[in-house]
């Protein structure tokens, strides 16, 4: 986990992002700089935006963060083992979200307003989850929008999110051939 810059094959990029989980074991960061990381589209879980208040500003700002991530090109292919080959893997979606002291809107995430400008953050900019730490919570991971207002809310949104990123699995075998072309050289 760390913030950074979401990079792909093809040379594109996202925006700087707060906070970015990514496989760190099977897929590197790539030229790392003193106070910039550069991690590839493959290795990417989730991708959150850590604000002081959530609304609908916020929102918006985060679905857009999380929609320069979810648009690079990401690559996979087959991982060879001992035993032979496992097919190439199927990319999942990055989950994406926003994380802040507190929520602008008096009856937190079941407003009505909140609920409008959730809605309204269609196909890449969708936000998956949102925490408020004062105490309120929602996620999506099971299709239907889940909100939890409790003095748990931090323990919640940690537990929900672990799960769902254990649900995801190992993220895609990276195409390194891919990025080396980028470079000018050819791809094998």
């Amino acid at each position: 986990m760390d913030n950074g810059i979401v990079i792909d094959s093809t040379g594109a990029t996202s925006d700087q992002i707060d906070v970015i989980i990514y496989d760190n074991q099977y897929t590197p960061t790539l030229l790392d700089q003193e106070n910039h990381r550069f991690v590839p589209a493959e290795a990417v879980y989730a991708v959150f935006e850590v604000k002081p208040t959530i609304n609908k500003s916020y929102l918006e700002y985060a679905g857009n963060k999380a929609e320069s991530v979810r648009s690079l090109n990401r690559t996979t292919i087959p991982i060879v083992h001992a035993g032979g080959e496992f097919p190439a893997k199927d990319l999942f979606t990055i989950v994406a979200g926003i994380v802040a002291g507190n929520i602008e809107w008096v009856d937190g995430f079941e407003a009505e307003a909140f609920l409008e400008n959730h809605r309204l953050l269609n196909d890449g900019k969708g936000l998956d989850c949102g925490l408020a730490v004062s105490g309120s919570y929602f996620d999506s991971y099971n299709g239907a929008l889940e909100v939890e207002t409790s003095k748990q809310a931090l323990a919640y949104f940690i537990f929900r999110l672990l799960q769902k990123l254990q649900s995801l699995g190992t993220v895609p075998a990276v195409d390194w051939n891919s990025y080396a072309s980028v470079l000018g050289g050819k791809k094998t």
